[in-house]
């Protein structure tokens, strides 16, 4: 019988990867939207409760727990609010410094640790760069703790924001906690045109969205015949040429008249079926007008 423990989920921004805590002593005065401080291995950090307090199997959790300090007081949020001010500040602070270092970088965020024992500079760039005096120059300034972080361009969209092609506020700044794997293979299984600039988000890196519904279309694609397939309707036989997995139906070319007509699948007899169509990311390169951006 494996062992659950009791604990609270926090994020720390929107959108953030959800961490568990441990709520001791506490629990009963937390729940979903509270506020709390809690001990990190960055030290106190500031954080919301998005999952209320609850059992969970050992499996789900990663060891040891660290504990939720206290529910936050006033004080703590004026503390927060104080250290987003300073955030503003340094962030401008070091774009100067960056121009006087001449630093082919790009800042993107900066962020204070609530406990102010540390300050972090988000950037990106092309390459490796020599930072190593823009950070004596940051020391000497804010007195305290100084790490810069290169982050990628799908990070770098996830904490700047923005629309996607829907037209809707992007999926991983407004609810994704984490990335996951995205590939070719999804946009072709899903019947979209693989061209770059239909599948890819702003950030140049395919679409979040792809993944979504890519397992429901492999399930999908196992109740219909393969491309090739002899299959016989209520006009003849002919052979599978294409499925249209949304609306459920089948392209068929007739045999004797070689005229395609469309089917509803339990319209079909499938006299001979074809193999599934094995889709490789590596087969797919071909098919791609420019895919620098999409490996």
């Amino acid at each position: 019988m494996n062992d659950r423990y009791l604990v609270v989920g926090v994020r720390f921004k929107r959108a953030g990867k959800i961490y568990y805590f441990s709520p001791e002593d506490i629990e009963e005065e937390l729940k979903s939207g509270n506020y709390v401080i809690v001990e990190t291995s960055r030290g106190l950090e500031f954080g919301e409760i998005v999952i209320p307090p609850r059992e969970l199997p050992e499996e789900e959790l990663v060891f040891p727990l660290k504990k939720v300090i206290r529910k936050a007081t006033p004080e703590d949020e004026a503390q927060m609010q104080e250290n987003k001010r300073k955030e503003d500040e340094a962030f401008d602070t070091c774009l100067e410094k960056i121009e006087e270092h001449k630093l082919d970088m790009k800042l993107v965020d900066v962020e204070y640790n609530f406990d102010n024992s540390k300050v972090i500079f988000y950037f990106t760039a092309d390459g490796r760069i020599d930072f190593r005096e823009l950070v004596k120059d940051l020391a000497s300034i804010f007195k305290t703790r100084i790490e810069l972080r290169q982050i990628g361009v799908r990070d770098e969209a996830k904490i700047l924001g923005g629309l996607g092609p829907c037209g809707r506020p992007l999926c991983c700044a407004s609810f994704l906690g984490e990335f996951e794997p995205v590939s070719i293979k999804m946009a072709k299984e899903q019947n979209l045109s693989l061209n770059p600039a239909k599948i890819s988000g702003i950030c140049g890196r395919l679409m979040c969205c792809l993944k979504y519904e890519s397992e429901t279309y492999e399930m999908a694609k196992e109740d219909f015949p393969g491309e090739g397939a002899k299959v016989s309707t209520m006009d003849g036989q002919g052979e599978v040429v294409g499925v249209n997995i949304i609306k459920g139906t089948v392209h068929v070319e007739m045999n004797d008249t070689h005229k395609l007509n469309e089917y509803e699948l339990d319209d079909l007899e499938i006299i001979e079926d074809a193999p599934k169509e094995q889709i490789d990311d590596e087969d797919l390169e071909k098919d791609i007008i420019e895919d620098d951006d999409l490996t």
